[in-house]
């Protein structure tokens, strides 16, 4: 049996070894030597198996009040060896924070993404959505819905990419879109007339050069009301190319032919050439920047609308171009050649907001 007296020498035994602890492992071998499953105190507790209903009653809540007693103890010098790890801590580690930063390069935003934001911005102020489609589409979204014919140069294969089809599959294959023109119809058939929308994305023609690649950027615009005419699209353009460019400019309409617009115009803009650059907006000169026209009957009829009550124009540039114009970037290959240098210098802040006013 084990007296009061023993039980008291117990306490004060793992009291004083426990205030006396310096860190965590001295801390946790007192605590299995007094609460371990092999502990002193967890083998008192076992003899109460073998005592009487009476002096069970009395020693085991006394063993019990030790047992509960040694635990807080233990947790509380824990608590204290943690707390003074933290400020021995907080004294050993500390930082100056007046000092300067650290050198770290910032990445920097591609010029296509931010001429693709700038151009979006402004149609947006014009009241145009931005509408999306798939990269790969179907051969009739690609050619038929816009009235082009199967002998058109632009189905040939040395123009488009034709994706394979299996053995014995003689559907025609689907094709890399040459342009984002099939965006149009699938906006038309989805939101019917009137329609305001433009259509920004990556298109894919077998090309390679200094103004061409396998793979640019196009941004479409097409609107369809009931009395929308060519002066409409003239002013728009115009809107566009002056907010974009940051002065006025003036646009020239040449007569022209596109399968999926009836009349149609390539557009130029005024501009000047001094040294082999470029001036957009001033001079007597004139660069080609576009396509355009009214939405061909074909067409509308493609895209599910009425060319009886409705009518509207279209028109595409490239975004990549227009990029090159403002920017000053001589060469269309650069863009996609993962050049650091290049885009270090050509690149913009990544909280820099796209320009509707100029560069």
């Amino acid at each position: 049996m084990m007296e009061g007296a023993d039980m008291d020498d117990l306490r004060e035994k793992f009291v004083s070894l426990i205030a006396a602890a310096t860190d965590a492992a001295a801390l946790e071998e007192l605590r299995v030597q007094a609460v371990g499953k092999k502990g002193e105190i967890s083998l008192r507790m076992r003899e109460l198996g073998k005592m009487g209903p009476e002096e069970r009653q009395v020693m085991g809540p006394k063993l019990n009040a030790l047992k509960d007693e040694i635990t807080s103890a233990l947790a509380a010098k824990k608590a204290a060896l943690e707390d003074a790890a933290l400020d021995a801590r907080l004294q050993a580690e500390w930082l100056d924070v007046t000092l300067p930063a650290r050198d770290r390069r910032a990445g920097t935003i591609h010029p296509v993404s931010q001429v693709w934001e700038e151009a979006t911005a402004i149609f947006a102020d014009m009241g145009f959505a931005v509408a999306e489609g798939p990269q790969i589409d179907s051969d009739w979204y690609n050619f038929d819905a816009l009235n082009i014919p199967g002998h058109h140069p632009a189905r040939a294969e040395m123009d488009t990419f034709y994706m394979a089809r299996a053995a014995g599959d003689n559907r025609p294959p689907h094709v890399l879109r040459t342009h984002t023109s099939p965006v149009q119809i699938r906006a038309m058939e989805a939101q019917g007339a009137p329609i305001r929308i433009i259509a920004p994305g990556r298109v894919y023609r077998a090309d390679y050069d200094q103004t061409h690649t396998p793979m640019f950027h196009q941004v479409e615009g097409l609107a369809i009301d009931r009395d929308i005419s060519m002066a409409n699209l003239k002013w728009v353009l115009e809107e566009f190319f002056s907010a974009f460019f940051g002065t006025a400019v003036k646009t020239r309409f040449r007569a022209s032919h596109f399968p999926f617009t009836e009349p149609s115009a390539e557009v130029d803009i005024q501009c000047s050439w001094e040294g082999g650059t470029v001036k957009v907006g001033e001079g007597d000169a004139w660069l080609e920047v576009l396509g355009s026209g009214m939405v061909h009957p074909k067409v509308l009829q493609a895209g599910g609308i009425d060319p009886d009550q409705w009518q509207g124009f279209a028109f595409g540039m490239g975004i990549d171009r227009i990029a090159m114009l403002k920017y000053g970037i001589p060469d269309l290959r650069a863009f996609f050649e993962s050049d650091l240098r290049w885009l270090r210098h050509y690149g913009f802040s990544a909280l820099q907001v796209p320009t509707i006013r100029g560069g």
